[in-house]
């Protein structure tokens, strides 16, 4: 078989946040680096470790948004390495108060951008590493064993079937003009 190019997949960042002014200012930096957002979740606490409470403060909050332009997938690196920089940008004394968990969904996956290494996470570029999080089937996402507690809690279950639509929209209208030019 030829190797192709891959076909594009729908960007999304997961954003963990303490400060509302800071989010906003975050959410400005994802639109002017990225693209506009054409899905935003509601926000849902965070609870399931308090890892990031002695950096960030409590509440914390999680919330989900997707981008109206589609990505290649091998942009998910340099994606990273940029909302690390805008996090960075955000912080009080070195302390994060948003943290931008960068990644993207096809028509079966959701994959996330890591800068933290384990056995089931691939190395992309940058120091970033690509980790599978969820897989579509019948419907639904589903965890893997090593995903992450509250990914695997099913919470976030209609964020991502949101996401997942818009983007089956947005590639069938990109499949349709790709038969069109060939």
């Amino acid at each position: 078989m030829i190797p192709r190019e891959p076909e594009p997949v729908k960007l999304l960042h997961g954003i963990l946040y303490s400060d509302e002014e800071r989010l906003q200012r975050a959410k400005e930096s994802l639109v002017e680096h990225f693209g506009a957002i054409d899905y935003y979740s509601e926000p849902f606490p965070f609870r399931v470790t308090g890892y990031y409470e002695s950096e960030m403060g409590s509440p914390i909050w999680r919330l989900f948004i997707s981008h109206e332009p589609l990505i290649q997938p091998q942009q998910l690196a340099e994606i990273k390495v940029t909302t690390n920089h805008i996090e960075m940008e955000l912080a009080i004394n070195n302390r994060r108060r948003v943290n931008i968990d960068a990644g993207y969904m096809d028509v079966g996956k959701i994959v996330l951008a890591s800068a933290k290494y384990n056995t089931q996470k691939i190395y992309l570029d940058h120091g970033i590493y690509a980790d599978l999080t969820l897989f579509y089937a019948k419907g639904a996402f589903h965890p893997y064993p090593w995903s992450f507690p509250d990914f695997r809690s099913g919470e976030y279950h209609y964020a991502f079937l949101m996401i997942h639509e818009r983007y089956k929209v947005q590639h069938k209208n990109w499949a349709q003009q790709q038969n069109r030019s060939e």
